[in-house]
């Protein structure tokens, strides 16, 4: 069986919805590239890639027929990899709304990470 590198965490149903609703072909490219993340020792920065200005936020990178769809995500425990959410990138920059989505899910993780941990002991 091949090593798993990284662990990746769906968070809710924010990736899947955007899953959803994107075409299966597109959707199939994208579970790609996360296996990829989580099997590669070392993952080229054309599928991860750490956003700059931001506070520890990472940008799964996938095109496809010319399209550009991301994937904003962070890492816990080191080698956990935790999902925000997706969308289909259509300027140069990521906006800026994609990344404070993406930090408010961030801290809802956080919150629910602490508030299990506080009942688990």
């Amino acid at each position: 069986m091949q090593e798993r590198f990284r662990r990746v965490l769906f968070f809710k149903n924010y990736v899947e919805g955007f899953l959803d609703a994107v075409s299966p072909k597109v959707a199939d490219k994208i579970v790609w590239t996360i296996k990829a993340i989580e099997y590669t020792p070392k993952v080229p920065e054309t599928y991860l890639k750490r956003l700059e200005g931001t506070d520890g936020l990472y940008e799964i990178r996938v095109i496809f027929a010319g399209d550009i769809f991301r994937i904003l995500c962070f890492f816990d425990e080191g080698r956990l990899v935790v999902l925000t959410h997706g969308f289909q990138k259509k300027t140069q920059k990521t906006p800026g709304r994609e990344i404070e989505r993406a930090l408010r899910i961030r801290d809802e993780y956080y919150a629910e990470k602490k508030h299990k941990s506080d009942f688990a002991g």
